[in-house]
């Protein structure tokens, strides 16, 4: 870890931004207390990837309504100049949006006008590993600082007033695989991360680092080493290439100061004989004690998976009425194709409910575990098996109207023929041992749909079908709106309680794994929706 003085950074800064910055008086410090605050009734800011540490993605404001949504008319775009899509969530804060995008660039915008007030770039190495894009997932923000994940496996905490750097944190080499884009989570004192690379034959983990200095506190590894919990999992030395990487944002539950975070494949990915046994904790559910990473409790979505079904997924959570108790809850749609509902207290399974067609298992059983169904073993021939690798719904975002008590999923209903054969590991090599290739659309008809569900029970209450797998997420906000995007590339606005399409626009690049979101500014409810490489801001005519 290296703490650098601001001035042995370049930052490129926008015109006329020194003038700016000189002009405004320096922003307050965010507060922990703000951050746990979530989203509020004024609509001032938007601190954390999910909006507020249970990650709901549900907004408060209602400006917007279903009757006037129609009136929704662009205010102004921002134009990244990258390559690759946005997969970001925005921050605000003052009126001042905090962006990244494609190969760690990032910006900080006046979020009344769209203009750049700073940008920064991070010079990348040339032989980087990421498998999945050159992506990041947004940022976290305490006191004066932002922090960033990067692609050569770094930690990043920027000034928040210039975007020069303050501290670089090195998470791992990036040369044996390791990558970073998650949308780091800031709880009381420390910035926690986890790292990308499953596909490289990586051992994962969970970190926290001190938001002051970027000095690592506790780090958690999601595959066990010989003579800890869960090594038993992993037949010989398979855990050394265990994968069971973190890239995408957990929650967090104050009262019980416990983290929550969805962990992903083994690797590699589609041979069994590679690594016997159930593979903890790849595929699983981790509930860890924020001031020290130690497990509380862990929930296995898949175990032994063969199919590349990560369980990096948003994990949701609220407090709801099942049977004649309340129950302190977490909610996950599984790549799987199961949506669940676990007590996040003890890990224990309260619902398990395919959300789409599942043809590997008959259903969880009442020890937690899935009851298998024959023939669903990739090999040399192929299998086929739904959903695809793709799986039920992915790392777009879901969201929950407390209201209303109504869980909503992006769904994908995609089969796959699945191969596997024996791989090599090779050090800073792919390490998947197979592959997949999605069914002909004469055999099995793709489609996506906006699926709303109880999650007392997981019963479906409406579903709105699309014709073709989206990747978008879910805002939802308390007047009753539903905002997301198809594949083609219209931003969509639904009824939230019905389902009913109210209004659509084509903005010309599709959501990929981000959702819309919203915030007041000078009395006007604004909707931030990030499409291919554009930021584009709406609100009603006046």
């Amino acid at each position: 870890m290296r703490i650098l003085h601001s001035a042995s950074v370049v930052v490129l800064l926008g015109i006329g931004t020194a003038a700016a910055i000189a002009q405004q008086a320096p922003p307050p410090l965010v507060s922990i207390q703000e951050i746990a605050a979530g989203l509020t009734a004024d609509g001032a800011r938007w601190l954390t990837f999910g909006g507020d540490y249970a990650n709901q993605r549900h907004s408060p404001l209602t400006q917007i309504t279903p009757a006037n949504v129609t009136r929704l008319v662009p205010l102004w775009t921002f134009q990244t100049g990258t390559l690759g899509n946005f997969e970001t969530t925005s921050l605000l804060r003052d009126n001042v949006l905090y962006v990244t995008g494609p190969q760690n660039v990032a910006w900080a915008i006046d979020a009344r006008t769209g203009r750049q007030i700073w940008r920064y770039r991070r010079e990348l190495p040339p032989n980087l590993t990421a498998c999945c894009g050159l992506v990041n997932r947004g940022f976290a923000v305490l006191g004066d600082k932002l922090f960033m994940v990067t692609l050569d496996a770094h930690l990043l905490a920027l000034d928040i007033k210039t975007g020069a750097i303050v501290w670089d944190a090195t998470m791992e080499n990036y040369a044996s695989g390791y990558a970073a884009t998650i949308a780091p989570l800031v709880v009381k004192d420390k910035v926690i991360v986890g790292v990308a690379g499953g596909e490289y034959g990586i051992r994962g983990f969970i970190d926290a680092y001190a938001a002051d200095t970027g000095k690592r506190a506790w780090r958690f590894y999601t595959v066990p080493a010989p003579g800890e919990p869960g090594n038993d999992t992993w037949a010989g030395d398979s855990w050394k290439t265990g994968g069971a990487s973190v890239w995408v944002t957990g929650a967090y539950d104050p009262e019980q100061n416990l983290l929550l975070y969805g962990i992903g494949n083994p690797g590699p990915d589609y041979h069994s004989e590679s690594r016997k046994g159930d593979n903890l904790y790849s595929n699983s559910l981790v509930a860890l004690d924020a001031d020290s990473g130690k497990l509380r409790w862990h929930y296995q979505f898949t175990p032994h998976d063969l199919h590349d079904w990560d369980a990096t997924e948003v994990p949701i959570l609220a407090d709801l009425p099942i049977g004649n108790q309340t129950r302190k809850v977490v909610m996950f749609a599984n790549r799987n194709g199961f949506y669940y509902t676990l007590d996040r207290t003890t890990g224990k399974l309260i619902v398990a409910k395919p959300f789409v067609t599942t043809t590997w298992a008959k259903e969880i059983g009442a020890n937690g575990r899935p009851v298998l169904l024959p023939g669903h073993v990739p090999n040399e021939k192929g299998e086929v098996t739904c959903p695809d690798l793709t799986g039920g719904t992915n790392f777009w975002q879901p969201s929950f109207d407390p209201a209303t008590r109504t869980f909503f999923v992006n769904a994908r209903e995609v089969c796959m023929t699945f191969y596997a054969w024996k791989p090599e590991y090779k050090e800073g090599e792919r390490f998947t041992g197979g592959a997949g290739q999605r069914v002909k659309p004469s055999e099995s008809a793709a489609y996506g749909a906006f699926r709303a569900l109880d999650p007392a029970t997981g019963e479906r209450k409406w579903e709105f079908k699309l014709l073709s797998p989206s990747t978008a997420g879910l805002l939802t906000t308390a007047s009753g709106l539903l905002f997301s995007g198809d594949s083609d590339g219209n931003l969509l606005a639904l009824d939230s309680r019905s389902g009913k399409l109210l209004w659509r626009y084509q903005m010309g690049a599709p959501l990929y794994g981000t959702s819309p979101t919203t915030y007041m500014i000078d009395g006007r409810q604004h909707l931030l929706v990030p499409s291919g490489t554009t930021l584009t801001a709406w609100a009603l005519l006046p």
